[in-house]
Formats: structure tokens, C-alpha cells, sequence
């Protein structure tokens, strides 16, 4: 059956007629090929996941600029064991391994005609262009899917392709502001906070994946593509779990708390005798584990009392009595050192950790040796690049890292005539058209 040969199809690697511009992927997704018309990180984030997984991915880029982060700015890439900087940027680096980077021009019939050759031969379009951009050219997905039936088509978006905001242009600032992350976010008081990195750009890359991997899968046994439409607002208001929960619950507005936990005491930073330390204390068991700690760093101090006082003895109470259990549990910290209650804190399975900072993050031997940290050579740079490896980790078709983060415009002849079917003498003129 038709439906059969389609699965069978998505596991082989690669299809009659293919051919692979580097290494052969090892990833669950070889043989799968992706168009990226992506940039900046929420598009690039989702089809470097995919690359790593064994898709083959051809990421187009505007001539003469290319996707907007290769200028995001120092830091580059260093050159050499000097430090001296390269040209390439560190952003750009960190999402785009394991593409061929292709410039083309969409603007101009000659582009888009590439574009439909090029899409003849690939099982999905990622973009992330506001709403309305690429139809305006005759390449949104109502004006495809007829010619390209089976094509999985997935876009990233500020608010989604319905709504009345549809049209507005996306950050991730902006989402986490709109989506009510900021409002529960930041000390008690003080103003409303972002978080530390571009956590909706990246979510919302993940959810990408997500869906073009469902899709991908209905492909296989109907032969059907569809539209995936990812927003980076439904993405933040889904992250709201159990705060929204909270306050649809009780239509009560959540408070920001610092680094307390809504539901749980203590749950939060700690702080010691020289620094500070993150300690969850999940259940009522815990607790009295904690408190026989607690003994250990002061019999003096009366930790067991606690047990005996009705706002500590259990979860909820201690959630009731947040201020004084804080106020209670903080003393006691304060006795010993960070090391002291990690050390045994950790010898009766108690939740805690430092806090560390990203020197020490890229040190820590358990990162290492889950190999997080990963060299490329950039073909511009002498120094091989350190790079954050992909955290899936497959016992039977693991990822690998078959092509580093392209120079803009890399690999425009070798796909043009590998996949698309172009001779020199046409890429020349397209070329020459300025559709390349």
C-alpha cells in the first residue's frame, strides 16, 4: 500500500536520486529534506534541531546580507589562540550547523522559480517572515499546496496566521510581555522581568519541530501535507502551566516571587554563610529530612521546633505561611556554607544545587562528559569553533554534526545543480539576474 511505502520511505536514507552535500547523516531524520527560509533563532533554532537529527537542511538567505544575525555583533567567533575575533558572529554560530547555506532572491521571478524547483525535492518549508510576507511573492501555503501536495509547511510566528494581531511583527521580548511571563517574573515589588535568555524564540522553534514531525507523520500514511502555524504568544500563554492554573482557579493574579516557587516552600534560593544555593524541598518527607540537616549544621538551633509549629508541619501550610517559613528556613541556611549543605543536603536526597555561572557550567564534568561542548571548523576561522551540542542523545540513530555554520552563500552552486538540477550556464544567469 501506498500509506506503507510512504513510512517505509521516511526511515531509509538517503531516497533514489539523492545525494548528501556532506557526511551521510546518522539521525532518525535522514532522508528527510528541509527548505529554511528562517532567520534570526526562533526559525534557525527548530531547523538546527532538525539538521541534527539527520534532515537535510538548505537555508536560503538573502544575497550580499544573508540572515540577520550574522551581524549580531561582537562577540565574534575567535580567530586564533590569540582571541584575536574573526568576522563571524557567535549568534549566527550557534544555530545554524548542519545547513547549506544557499542565497537567493525571492523577490524576483527568477528566485521563486528556483524556489519551486528546489521545493520539488524537499518535504518541508520552514519560515518565520510576518504573516502575509511570503504570499505576497506566490510562496504562502495556499498558493503551494496544490503544486506540492505532500509538503509539510511550518511557520513561526509573532501571533499566528488568524487573530487580530496577526499582522504585527514578532520578538520574543514582546511575547514574554504580551503571554504574562514578565507579570510573574522578578523580585516581589521591583518590576516586571524578562527572562535571561530568548526562551520563547527557542520554545517556540521546539513546538516547531514538534509539528513538523506530526505532520511528517500524517505525510507519510496519507501523502498529505498541511500547515503548521506556530505563535510565539500561544507558545508563551501555554508556558503559563500552573500559574495560569492558578489564576483561573481562583481569578486570583499571580505575584511575582523572585525565585520562590508559587506552589512550594521551600523552593527558592538559599543563602549560606558565604553565597547562596537553590534548595526543593518537594514533599513533607523532605522537609523533615531537611530539618534533620538543619540539626546537624546547629543542634543549637532549634531546628526540630519547626516541626512542631503548624505553619512549617505541612506542604500546604508552609505555602500559606510563605513569609515566615522563608524568614524560618533562611536562618537556619545561614549556619553553614554553600558547600557544607550541598554536601549534605545531596547525602539524604534532599533537591539543592549551587548556582553557577557559565564558566563553570562548560567545566562541569557532567556537562562534559554528556559531550555538550562541541568544535567546528568555520571555513573563515583558524581556530576550531567551540559550539553547544544538540542534547538528544539517540542509542540507535544518533545525531551527528555533518557541516558547520556555512559562510553565506556556501553551498548556492553545489544545491543548485545537486538537488535543483541546474546547469552552470543557468546559475550563471541567474546569477546575472540577481536571483542568486
Amino acid at each position: 500500500p501506498a500509506s506503507r511505502a510512504a513510512a517505509l520511505w521516511l526511515r531509509q536514507a538517503p531516497p533514489p536520486g539523492r545525494r548528501w552535500i556532506a557526511a551521510a547523516p546518522s539521525g532518525p531524520l535522514a532522508g528527510i529534506r528541509i527548505l529554511d527560509f528562517t532567520r534570526i533563532l526562533a526559525g534557525p533554532s527548530c531547523t538546527q534541531i532538525l539538521g541534527d537529527m539527520g534532515a537535510e537542511v538548505i537555508k536560503l538567505e538573502r544575497p550580499g546580507a544573508g540572515d540577520d544575525t550574522r551581524a549580531f555583533a561582537p562577540p565574534f567567533l575567535p580567530k586564533n589562540d590569540r582571541g584575536d575575533p574573526s568576522d563571524f558572529s557567535a549568534y549566527f554560530a550557534g544555530v545554524n550547523r548542519n545547513k547549506a547555506s544557499v542565497t537567493m532572491n525571492y523577490t524576483t521571478p527568477e528566485g521563486q522559480e528556483v524556489i519551486r524547483r528546489l521545493l520539488g525535492k524537499c518535504d518541508v518549508l520552514v519560515e518565520n517572515f510576518k504573516t502575509g510576507t511570503l504570499e505576497k511573492y506566490g510562496l504562502g501555503y495556499p498558493q503551494l499546496k496544490k503544486e506540492f501536495p505532500s509538503l509539510v509547511y511550518c511557520s513561526i510566528t509573532g501571533f499566528g496566521h488568524t487573530g487580530p494581531y496577526s499582522k504585527r511583527p514578532g520578538y520574543d521580548a514582546l511575547a514574554q510581555a504580551m503571554g504574562g511571563l514578565m507579570s510573574i517574573t522578578g523580585e516581589p515589588g521591583g518590576e516586571p522581568m524578562k527572562l535571561g535568555v530568548p526562551v520563547i524564540d527557542l520554545v517556540a522553534g521546539m513546538h516547531g519541530v514538534m509539528g513538523i514531525l506530526a505532520a511528517l507523520r500524517h505525510a507519510s500514511v496519507s501523502g498529505q501535507g498541511q500547515h503548521v502555524d506556530i505563535s510565539m504568544l500561544d507558545v508563551t500563554t501555554a508556558l503559563l502551566s500552573n500559574q495560569g492554573m492558578n489564576y483561573l482557579a481562583t481569578k486570583q493574579l499571580p505575584q511575582r516571587l523572585g525565585n520562590q516557587h508559587p506552589n512550594i516552600v521551600p523552593y527558592q534560593v538559599m543563602p549560606a554563610s558565604d553565597g547562596f544555593f537553590i534548595l526543593s524541598v518537594g514533599n513533607d518527607a523532605t522537609f523533615e529530612r531537611f530539618i534533620a540537616v538543619a540539626r546537624e549544621a546547629d543542634p543549637e538551633a532549634g531546628a526540630e521546633k519547626l516541626l512542631e509549629d503548624p505553619r512549617f508541619s505541612t506542604a500546604v501550610a508552609r505555602v500559606e505561611n510563605r513569609d515566615v517559613v522563608t524568614e524560618g528556613c533562611n536562618a537556619l541556611t545561614k549556619k553553614r556554607s554553600v558547600a557544607w549543605w550541598l554536601e549534605h543536603l545531596q547525602k539524604n536526597s534532599i533537591g539543592c544545587s549551587p548556582i553557577m555561572n557559565l564558566e563553570q557550567v562548560f567545566s562541569d564534568p557532567h556537562v562534559l562528559e554528556r559531550k555538550m561542548l562541541l568544535d567546528l571548523k568555520v571555513s573563515s576561522v583558524e581556530k576550531p569553533a567551540t559550539v553547544i551540542a544538540s542534547p538528544l542523545k539517540f542509542d540507535q540513530t544518533p545525531v551527528n554534526y555533518r557541516l558547520p555554520p556555512p559562510e553565506l552563500g556556501e553551498h548556492t552552486d553545489e544545491v543548485l545543480r545537486g538537488v535543483a538540477g541546474f546547469t552552470d550556464a543557468e546559475i550563471a544567469e541567474l546569477r546575472a539576474k540577481g536571483a542568486v
